[in-house]
This record gives structure tokens, sequence and C-alpha cells, in this order.
């Protein structure tokens, strides 16, 4: 499900479940906030790495178990998602994100939280949170792309590809040859340590705190004001039913 490596201060966290394209189960979502949080209290810890084996990034929230779930349990789990992406967004040392294939919802939010943000040339953007009613990731994807540029993909349902997510500054680097897995701790460590930084890590997380908008808690209520509104579930089954038909 999740796998973490430590080496010389770098923590890197690869998501699991490949044939589930990468996709956020309510118990990956727990593992990653254990081990950010882990890795984060650890005074040693320099930067951190998300990456994922196979095909996609992250696909986004995983919707496998969504006749069992009651609005209040995807009230949770969304929060849940938020929770660590602001620590990912307000951590103190460098976060880099490495997608292939899709990434997609909760997996592109995921992306855009990072600091460092390199993609492959196949790798494709989507938020659709807001077909079913959520307000998820908007103001990091604004801080990352601008508003104009985030409410069209936003209102638009766009799909991004590569090219056009470093243009827009979505993504920082591309690696057109991709990430090779074998190959892919020895790329996460060398693009976590480009630009060495000249700071002690008290004076990079200060350094970071004053260049990042902090309104996690107004991120927060807006997401739980939108997922709240009655009809979630119904509106989540409706956007599956469309993709299905598609």
């Amino acid at each position: 499900m999740l796998q973490h490596h430590h080496h010389q201060g770098i923590t890197t966290l690869t998501l699991d479940r490949a044939d589930k394209g990468n996709a956020l189960s309510a118990a990956l979502v727990e593992a990653l906030i254990e081990q950010v949080t882990r890795a984060l209290a650890d005074p040693h810890t320099k930067a951190l790495v998300f990456k994922a084996g196979g095909k996609h990034f992250c696909t986004g929230f995983d919707l496998s178990d969504l006749a069992a779930c009651s609005e209040g349990d995807l009230l949770h789990r969304f929060v849940r998602v938020e929770q660590l992406l602001q620590l990912i967004w307000s951590a103190p040392v460098r976060t880099v994100a490495l997608a292939q294939g899709r990434t997609w919802g909760a997996g592109a939010d995921l992306f855009a939280a990072c600091e460092v943000r390199w993609c492959a040339a196949e790798t494709s953007f989507r938020f659709p949170g807001v077909r079913f009613g959520l307000a998820l990731g908007t103001r990091r994807l604004s801080e990352r792309v601008g508003g104009d540029q985030a409410r069209r993909w936003l209102l638009d349902g766009m799909e991004v590809k590569a090219d056009e997510a470093l243009k827009a500054a979505l993504a920082n680097g591309l690696r057109a040859e991709g990430f090779n897995e074998s190959e892919a701790s020895m790329q996460a460590e060398s693009i976590a340590a480009m630009g060495s930084e000249v700071a002690d890590r008290e004076t990079s997380a200060a350094i970071r705190a004053l260049t990042r908008r902090d309104d996690a808690d107004r991120d927060l209520a807006e997401l739980v004001r939108s997922a709240a509104r009655p009809g979630l579930k119904g509106r989540i089954e409706s956007y599956v039913a469309g993709l299905r038909k598609a």
C-alpha cells in the first residue's frame, strides 16, 4: 500500500496500489499522514519525496467502496485528505513529487501541494472534484498557476497535459523519458537534493512559512461546507456513472 525509505535525510514515500491506479483509500491516506508526520518530527529529515509504482501516480480518491459509505464517512475521508495536503504544503523541509500517467483529483492536489514538482511526458492532470460540488485543493492550485488558470481548469473540467502543466508552472520540471522504476529512488534523491540549501532547518522553515499563504483554517472550512451540502453521495454516484459511460 505504501512503501517508505529513508536515506541520508531524504524520506521517500511510494504509493504501492498500482492495481488500483494508486487511488487514495482511507487506509492509504492514514498511512501517508502517519509517515509524513513521523518524517517531519525527525530533525534529520531534509526532504520528503512522493512517487508511485506502476503506470499512474494517483488516480484520485478511491471510490471502490462508495456503496458502503455514508455521507458522514465521505466527509470524514475528504477532511483527512485535506489534512494530509496541509501537512505537505506547510512542511518545513523540501517536498518533492514525481508523477507519471494519470495524476487526477486528490492525486493532482498532492502533486500541487509539493514544493518541487516533476512529471513524465505522458502525465495528465485533472481536478474533477467540482463535478460533485467539492472545494478541495483549490487555493493551492491557484497559488501554483494563478487564479484565472485555476478557474479555467476547474470549472471547464479540463485534462491538462504535461507540457501545459509545465508552461503554467503546475509542474516545474519534466523528464521526457519518465521515471524508470529501477532508478526511481536515485532520481528522487537527486531531484530532492538539487540546489542544496544554505540555511539551517529552522531558517529554512521560517523562509518557507513567510513565502506561502497560510489559509489552512479557511481551506478546511470551505471543504467542509462544500462536502456537507446534502446529496454528496448522490453527486459522486452520478459522477462515477458518467465515467463508466464515457
